[in-house]
């Protein structure tokens, strides 16, 4: 039994037999994002004071360009947007700060 209703978000996690798979997808998703943001805003910490030689700015920065992109890529095949990956936490607000 589901209680969906036209005035309820549709950015919860909500579970089907028929849509386990893809549902599963979306929280591992939502998951590796919040660690690829939380990647991002670190790196962009120690680029900021300077504690890391121009090689390593380029190691990291490709490595978050290509994270993004498999993102990308299978945010497509399950046909999801980077807004169904924000989860509403209810008083907490959404998981994922927005950009």
């Amino acid at each position: 039994m589901t209680d969906r209703t036209p005035d309820k978000p549709r950015n919860r996690l909500d579970l089907e037999p028929d849509t386990v798979e893809r549902d599963l997808v979306k929280l591992v998703l939502t998951i590796v994002e919040l660690l690829r943001q939380l990647m991002e805003r670190q790196a962009v910490r120690r680029f900021d004071t300077g504690e890391l030689s121009e090689d390593q700015e380029e190691r990291i920065g490709r490595t978050l360009m290509l994270l993004e992109e498999r993102m990308a890529e299978l945010r497509e095949r399950y046909d999801l947007q980077p807004e169904d990956l924000n989860l509403d936490l209810g008083p907490l607000g959404p998981l994922l700060p927005r950009d």
